[in-house]
């Protein structure tokens, strides 16, 4: 049997890698090498996979859990992880369950996907430009920028669109709707969020671990903990990246969060007062710099309209609650995740109602596949959505061997 893989990322590189042991597999690529966009993944050291079981896997994943569940049975992170092990790639876990190559580097990762895909025939620089299937001869024709091609599968694993850049720009859904698939609108996930208030820019650059962002998004609640990092628009960092992907189609988003997430206001207030009495002849912005970074504090004297060489013998009791008040419940207009383009992935994609779950197949169109990001299934950071792509590559493969 001849089959296209359109698409030589995470998914496309295993699935052909497998296909390849019992059929002809041509891989199509429009840029000059593979796995462009895993080059860049965890920062350019690829975090592969986690080191989780399947239910801690489906508990990180915000869309497509219910379709997962058969393709992360037949392909779980431990499988995963030992695959790379079996091939030749020594891998380390880090904070979080996140599984790294032991080199750290990405491209570790993906000389083991190109060395298992040795018997495929990959075509570089080789864009697709329509899938088309021709009832005449049962045959798929694959119409690229070089030439055109008969095959008798097609698997699109042509990523979101997200990091363009490396050749994400959603073509998959265009071949998908050919076939008469519903494409989810798409979203960015894993993005910063971007925030109206002025002060915002003051703040680049800076961390703070063991906040609680907070958000109410169309009326539902959602606190996250974590380390959270300040840009020149809002808020980046793990847990406002985690928070971007809850919220990507919400309507009405409030945020704010919590300095101090471990004292509660009782607890916060007697602090005060005991910093108020050692601090007392010492101006308000000597007495936040004891809670904050010095650039939060003005921000935070800013908002309780207090100038920063008032002295805190002068803090009266009423600002004190005030103080406490913002400093659990720091408040942030909304405006924005940032564009798709600043996202670590794609939220939305081909509608996962019109796929075969066991299989990948399309339900609509049979001998077409599709795997990956392209589907409408993603998760929170930590090597789950690298789980996603080998999955669902590996459901793919496993019922056309």
């Amino acid at each position: 049997m001849k089959i296209a893989i359109i698409g030589g990322g995470a998914s496309g590189l295993l699935a052909g890698g497998f296909l390849s042991e019992q059929h002809e597999v041509i891989i199509f690529d429009k840029n000059e090498k593979c796995g462009k966009k895993l080059y860049i993944t965890g920062k350019g050291r690829c975090n592969l996979t986690n080191d989780c079981d399947i239910d801690n896997y489906l508990l990180h994943t915000i869309r497509g859990k219910k379709f997962m569940m058969s393709a992360i049975h037949c392909f779980s992170p431990k499988q995963i992880r030992d695959f790379f092990e079996e091939n030749g790639l020594q891998t380390k876990v880090e904070r979080g369950g996140r599984v790294f190559p032991k080199s750290d580097k990405s491209s570790d990762v993906i000389k083991v996907l190109q060395k298992f895909c040795k018997r495929c025939q990959i075509n570089l620089n080789e864009a697709v430009l329509d899938v088309q299937f021709d009832k005449n001869l049962s045959k798929f024709k694959v119409i690229t920028t070089k030439s055109s091609y008969l095959f008798d599968r097609v698997v699109i694993a042509t990523g979101g669109k997200s990091y363009s850049a490396t050749g994400s720009t959603g073509d998959g859904y265009k071949f998908a709707e050919r076939f008469g698939h519903k494409i989810v609108p798409i979203k960015p996930a894993l993005a910063p969020i971007e925030v109206e208030d002025k002060f915002i820019k003051d703040l680049q650059g800076i961390t703070l671990k063991n906040v609680t962002l907070k958000c109410v998004a169309d009326g539902k609640k959602m606190d996250l903990f974590g380390e959270l990092l300040f840009t020149d628009r809002g808020m980046s960092g793990p847990i406002a990246l985690s928070m971007s992907s809850y919220i990507n189609r919400a309507k009405k988003i409030e945020l704010a969060i919590d300095f101090k997430p471990a004292l509660d206001e009782h607890k916060l207030n007697e602090r005060c007062l005991r910093d108020i009495e050692a601090n007392k002849n010492k101006t308000m912005a000597t007495f936040v710099g004891l809670f904050f970074p010095r650039a939060v504090g003005k921000a935070v004297l800013q908002c309780l309209k207090i100038d920063s060489a008032k002295k805190v013998n002068s803090f009266t009791s009423q600002e004190r609650q005030r103080f406490v008040e913002i400093t659990k419940n720091f408040k942030l207009k909304y405006k924005n995740l940032y564009p798709i383009e600043s996202a670590i992935i794609t939220s939305g994609g081909v509608d996962t109602n019109e796929i075969n779950p066991k299989t990948m197949e399309s339900k609509l169109q049979r001998g077409l596949y599709l795997i990956g990001e392209v589907l409408d299934v993603d998760c929170l950071t930590g090597g789950y959505n690298l789980t996603t792509a080998f999955s669902t590559a590996y459901a793919c493969a496993k019922n056309l061997m």
